[in-house]
């Protein structure tokens, strides 16, 4: 098996032990977006396993779309991310 040359890290350890990889991120691919792919990516950019420019390129999202994932985690953590969840938290 050969490996990909990238620049920056292939793996991080997130603040609760677990590692994430590259081969954990969603497939470019990706249309429909459940909490969990947006909560990998959030954190694949939030501990520089992946840039943000990169992130927004790869997956087709908005700077705006972006920033509301990442508000959302920081404020409330990775649930907010749940499209049923979305009026509960946006009136706090």
């Amino acid at each position: 098996m050969y490996l990909k040359k990238i620049d920056g890290p292939r793996i991080v350890t997130l603040p609760d032990g677990s590692c994430l990889s590259r081969a954990d991120l969603p497939s470019e691919k990706t249309v429909r977006w459940v909490a969990s792919r947006k909560a990998v990516v959030v954190n694949a950019v939030k501990y520089g396993l992946l840039p943000q420019e990169e992130a927004l390129t790869r997956y087709g999202l908005s700077r705006d779309e972006f920033n509301s994932w990442c508000n959302s985690v920081e404020r409330f953590g990775e649930d907010a991310l749940k499209t049923t969840s979305l009026q509960k938290y946006r009136q706090l």
